[in-house]
Formats: structure tokens, sequence, C-alpha cells
């Protein structure tokens, strides 16, 4: 895999490169094994593969919340912002959703009235506004998970990693979920590396999809998505989403 690829700048390197990552478990699990991914600035690179396959290992990995067993994770200069988003939505069901969603910003010392209007900005992207005194009780999974990423991007993240954040999510909710996580791509021209084993949702979103074996994982097919972010369903609808999810 190439090391340098062609930016909105020119050839640049890439922002984070895995190179020859292995991960091995204390109870033996092998589940990286040789490894090569590169991120770009401004990419939706998606990790698609079977369950079990080591995607939300390598997702951790970029987060720095793993570290390889073997192998490297380089970042070209400074680690950026990230802003992180788990299968489940993770809230706090004793705190309302501004709380929640304040949490990010607590951690780093910012009171409530200092941290409102990045709350505001956060749950104005995911459509969430008026619910910020809402509980979680109160919401759809499709709420909460708003929720949850409205909190991912408080801090304004350079690097949002999201690991199956719609997976559980009836169809028509996770479709229309889709559609806003490319809006809040196009607002925030951030880089995203998002995790699923759906084919479908990994052609939708992507401007490139990372194909991973089976484990031990690695990344075997590198699929370029020559489209612009501005997808609807007519997208879907598409000869080239077609020939593409063929592939």
């Amino acid at each position: 895999m190439s090391s340098k690829r062609e930016g909105r700048n020119g050839e640049t390197p890439p922002i984070v490169s895995l190179r020859s990552v292995g991960k091995a478990f204390s109870n033996g699990t092998q589940a990286l094994s040789r490894l090569n991914l590169d991120v770009y600035d401004g990419e939706f690179v998606t990790l698609l593969g079977p369950s079990g396959c080591g995607k939300s290992t390598v997702l951790r990995m970029i987060a720095g919340l793993l570290d390889p067993s073997d192998g490297t994770v380089a970042w070209a200069g400074q680690r950026p912002e990230i802003g992180f988003v788990f299968q489940e939505s993770t809230l706090m069901p004793w705190a309302n959703v501004f709380n929640n969603v304040w949490l990010p910003l607590r951690l780093r010392g910012l009171s409530a009235v200092e941290a409102a209007p990045k709350i505001a900005d956060a749950l104005s992207l995911v459509g969430l506004s008026s619910f910020a005194q809402a509980y979680p009780r109160e919401l759809s999974g499709g709420m909460k998970m708003r929720a949850s990423i409205a909190r991912a991007l408080v801090l304004k993240p350079k690097l949002l990693l999201m690991d199956e954040p719609f997976a559980a999510l009836d169809e028509i909710t996770r479709f229309k979920l889709n559609n806003d996580l490319l809006k809040i791509k196009r607002d925030l021209d951030n880089t995203v590396v998002f995790v699923t084993h759906s084919v479908y949702e990994s052609v939708y979103l992507s401007t490139r999809i990372a194909v991973m074996a089976a484990r031990p994982g690695r990344v075997i097919d590198d699929i370029a998505i020559q489209a612009p972010l501005s997808r609807s369903e007519d997208f879907r609808a598409g000869a080239l989403y077609a020939e593409i999810e063929v592939i």
C-alpha cells in the first residue's frame, strides 16, 4: 500500500499509518497479523469485514486504547483531537442529554456555562437541539446514538472513530443516520474511520473501503469510491453503487 496519496494539497503523507501490526491477547487469540493501513486527511475510511476479524481492535489502536503486539502505529506530527463513538450509545442514564454531551468538556475543566455554546453546536449537528433536557430513557435508539455522536463531536475532533454505531438499529433509522453522518462529515470537514460488516453501508458512506480478512485480521483489498460525499437515495439506486457492491 502506498505511503503517499494525492490529497487536497497535492501529494501528502497519511495522518496515521499502521505498519505490520499484530495483536495477540492474553487468552491466546491472534486478532491481527501484519496489518497495513494508511488514513489520509479528509477521508471517510471504512473497515469492512466479517465479525471477529479485528476491525474494532484496529480502531482502538488508532484511538490509543490498545497497543500493538507487533508493528507500529505512527502519526504524521502530533496526534489530532479524536472522537470515539462506540457500538452502544454508552450514555449515563442518570444524566440528561446536555450533561451527557458536556462530559468531555467537563473532564477538561469547562463549566456548564462555558460549555453551553459548544454543546448547543454539537446537538444542532445531530438534530437534537430540542432534546437537551431529555433523559436517555425518553429517547429512541436512533436518538440515543445521535446523543452519543454529539458527545464525540463536542470537542470538534479532526479524527472521528466509529465502531459499528448503527448495527443495532432498524434499517430505516440506519439509512437516516447514514445520511446525517455524511452531512456532519461535510460540515466539519474532518476524517472518519468507520467500522461495519455491512457491504451496503460501507459503499454508501465511504471514500475508501479497507477490506479485512477473517482472523487473524489484515487488509486484503483497498477500494476507492469515486463519488462525491453529497450522496442520497439516488446514489443507492445508481449503477456505480451496484457495481461496487458486487465487488
